[in-house]
């Protein structure tokens, strides 16, 4: 395009161009931004994953509670049952805890026509993948009532 002066105008934005004249001073901008926002956008990446495995070792946690609490429950006797209990959460948390695993029975006794419940607990990897050395020990708790028709060996 040409000016009533004889010279060229400058494309505009909505000409093709770009948004206007660029000046010496804007080279490399794009550099410098991608340089201080994608160690910013990683880390952001790396707390997401870190509270994703705190949510997957609570559902974990939760389904080794469950686990141990009804393998106890079918057992004879105390000593079998807890044995079981705690196979079966090892078994549900060897790959998401890194310690080892607590079970506990919470209720009273093993008489019949009673409730078996048990608490287990371990540490969770968790924010350790980030560098921070926040332990994180999920907990959880469930019941489960004594099999009328127990294993008899």
């Amino acid at each position: 395009m040409t000016s009533d002066k004889g010279g060229t105008e400058e494309r505009g934005a909505g000409e093709g161009g770009t948004d206007g004249p660029r000046t010496p001073d804007d080279r490399g901008l794009s550099t410098v931004e991608v340089v201080i926002l994608a160690p910013v956008m990683i880390l952001f990446i790396l707390v997401l994953v870190a509270f994703g495995q705190l949510v997957d070792g609570r559902g974990a946690i939760d389904g080794a509670a469950r686990d141990a609490a009804r393998a106890g429950s079918i057992q004879k006797d105390h000593a079998t049952a807890m044995s079981e209990a705690r196979k079966a959460a090892d078994a549900d948390l060897s790959d998401v805890c890194s310690g080892p695993v607590s079970v506990v029975q919470t209720s009273q006794g093993f008489a019949p026509d009673s409730i078996f419940t048990v608490e287990v607990s371990c540490e969770v990897r968790g924010l350790a993948m980030l560098g921070l050395d926040i332990p994180t020990t999920l907990t959880a708790s469930f019941s489960s009532p004594l099999d009328p028709f127990r294993r008899a060996a």
